[in-house]
């Protein structure tokens, strides 16, 4: 794993709006390298229910490494979240079909040198595939990639995760018409459409679409050419080994390898879905993803995973 010293001067954002072709406006911070030609430039798609400030710090750290980063949060997310949650249609897929793809495509526009890459946390690295446009993407990195199916949570916290997400939150969506997520104390508030689509989530991605668009979405996916390197964490209750090879298992068309590392692999007890984007990490993990963000090559050579059957 490399080490490289950090820039210590502090990157800057310019807030903006991401226009989405059905009109929703979504928000968003771009950041901008001091270079006039950057070492490429980058997408960061959140985790449900997470706001896009929480990837902010990795934002500056990329920006000062000579990326342009774009960050925004999803429709019904923070600063993309209407008045009212209360009725409001959106999908998860929409995610993907409607908001990746108009930050792809706000991306693609201001586009100044180098390659054009996603970094995608959990869903954030499954919706790439969704969006009519990812042709363009150059190169994908994902954390804890997955589509929430609940048969591939970790074995000692299936239960308990299933009682939270697949029983309590479309319970709670069915009694307040949104998902009051912030109030339990369980990540953001989430539109209802989005909350039951995690609900009730079948083990194939493209039975929870209607007949006549399934062969549509898997082509999609199937057509994505970027490389994807996929990081999996060995405690991450989410994001499984059996998980991300699933998520992997749909883009036949790119080149497709995992890794799996360890909480002492940083030094720790625990890491986790979520840890990853903490600036505690800047000297390791944050730095060792600058290798493949500006040569496409694997800085964890000794834990790739070995495809599943």
């Amino acid at each position: 794993m490399s080490q490289q010293p950090i820039p210590s001067s502090r990157a800057s954002s310019l807030p903006l709006s991401v226009r989405c072709q059905d009109g929703v406006v979504l928000g968003g911070h771009l950041w901008l390298a001091e270079a006039n030609r950057p070492e490429g430039s980058v997408i960061i798609n959140p985790a449900t229910g997470v706001l896009a400030r929480y990837y902010h710090r990795y934002a500056q750290f990329l920006t000062r490494h000579g990326f342009d980063v774009l960050t925004f949060d999803y429709r019904g997310i923070g600063q993309s979240r209407p008045p009212q949650l209360k009725g409001i249609g959106y999908r998860w897929r929409d995610w993907g079909m409607q908001d990746f793809e108009a930050a792809l495509r706000l991306m693609a526009d201001r586009h100044r040198g180098g390659p054009l890459m996603v970094v995608g946390h959990s869903i954030g690295g499954f919706l790439p595939g969704l969006a009519e446009s990812a042709g363009m993407i150059d190169r994908i990195l994902t954390m804890g990639a997955q589509y929430a199916w609940w048969g591939e949570y970790a074995p000692g916290r299936r239960l308990g995760l299933f009682l939270k997400w697949h029983l309590v939150m479309p319970v709670m969506t069915a009694v307040c018409g949104y998902f009051p997520g912030r109030r339990l104390g369980w990540l953001e508030d989430l539109p209802a459409g989005v909350a039951n689509e995690w609900s009730f989530r079948r083990r194939r991605f493209e039975l929870n679409y209607p007949k006549s668009e399934r062969q549509d979405a898997l082509s999609r996916i199937a057509a994505v050419r970027a490389p994807i390197l996929a990081v999996v964490v060995s405690d991450d209750e989410l994001g499984t080994v059996r998980a991300v090879s699933r998520t992997l298992s749909y883009y036949v068309g790119a080149e497709r390898v995992a890794v799996l590392l360890t909480p002492e692999d940083f030094g720790r007890k625990a890491v986790g879905h979520f840890n990853l984007f903490h600036d505690s990490h800047t000297a390791g993990f944050w730095t060792d993803t600058l290798q493949w963000l500006r040569e496409g090559s694997n800085p964890w050579p000794a834990s790739v995973l070995k495809p599943e059957n």
